[in-house]
């Protein structure tokens, strides 16, 4: 018999909110899903299988979600955001900010400010332009959306910022996005 897992390492001290209290969002995941999860608190690994095999009716993509949604909540996300990704044509995209910017606690404190900006606009005005959300993280930013190009573009506005580029050109970059998608919409 084959088995068919993902282990998935997130933050120890994000263990808690995947758990959730009294085991209602891991039991969450489990049942929607159909999929085990083994969550070692120590280590913060988490073994990620289908209830049934792949033989006897188990599907691979809700191994597939499952992975996605512990992700999430590793990367930050509250379970409820998390969620999100139950929806079928959601997506989970993460950023490694060290990609980007040389490795110092100073750039990675700088970049972050920079990308959730005063009294977090910067933030705000992504995930409302572009409806998703954005959980600012570790060395990370991890954006959950419905629609590719929303996806898409969000990311290409945390990466101009962490690049440098000033807020006032992200800004009228994701104003057109905003002109742009209405139309689309308007169409559809």
């Amino acid at each position: 018999m084959e088995t068919n897992y993902f282990i998935v390492n997130i933050p120890v001290e994000r263990i808690g909110v995947l758990i959730g209290k009294g085991g209602v969002v891991k039991k969450s995941i489990e049942e929607r899903l159909n999929v085990k999860l083994e969550v070692d608190s120590q280590s913060g690994s988490v073994r990620i299988e289908l209830a049934k095999p792949l033989n006897e009716g188990g599907d691979p993509l809700s191994l597939f979600k499952a992975r996605d949604i512990v992700e999430a909540i590793g990367r930050g996300f509250s379970p409820e955001r998390a969620f999100r990704l139950f929806s079928e044509n959601a997506i989970l995209s993460i950023i490694n900010i060290d990609d980007f910017v040389k490795r110092t606690r100073n750039n990675l404190v700088r970049v972050k400010a920079r990308l959730i900006g005063q009294e977090g606009k910067t933030r705000r005005i992504i995930e409302e332009t572009t409806d998703t959300y954005l959980s600012i993280y570790g060395d990370t930013v991890a954006i959950i959306g419905e629609d590719e190009e929303d996806v898409r573009t969000a990311e290409e506005a945390v990466i101009s910022i962490i690049n440098g580029a000033p807020h006032s050109s992200v800004y009228k970059f994701l104003n057109n996005y905003a002109r742009m998608r209405k139309t689309r919409i308007v169409r559809r």
